[in-house]
């Protein structure tokens, strides 16, 4: 589902202090990308991690947008 909705490059991350989980994927396209929220093994992921994540009431995960405070290819 990741590849066919255009993801790559993706990781998720944990700070053992705090245990906030930290997730960064690359996508092609925002559109295309919010199409895999609706396939059913999107849906069971948000199920299955729902309980180690903070979560919205349909279980898909609390986002934060974060400032970019540097970036360099």
């Amino acid at each position: 589902m990741i590849h066919e909705h255009g993801g790559k490059n993706y990781t998720i991350f944990l700070d053992r202090e705090t245990l906030t989980l930290f997730g960064y994927i690359e996508i092609e396209d925002e559109e295309k990308w919010a199409q895999g929220a609706d396939t059913a093994i999107n849906r069971k992921w948000w199920d299955y991690m729902a309980d180690i994540m903070e979560t919205n009431p349909d279980n898909s995960p609390v986002s934060i947008d974060l400032k970019t405070v540097l970036h360099l290819d």
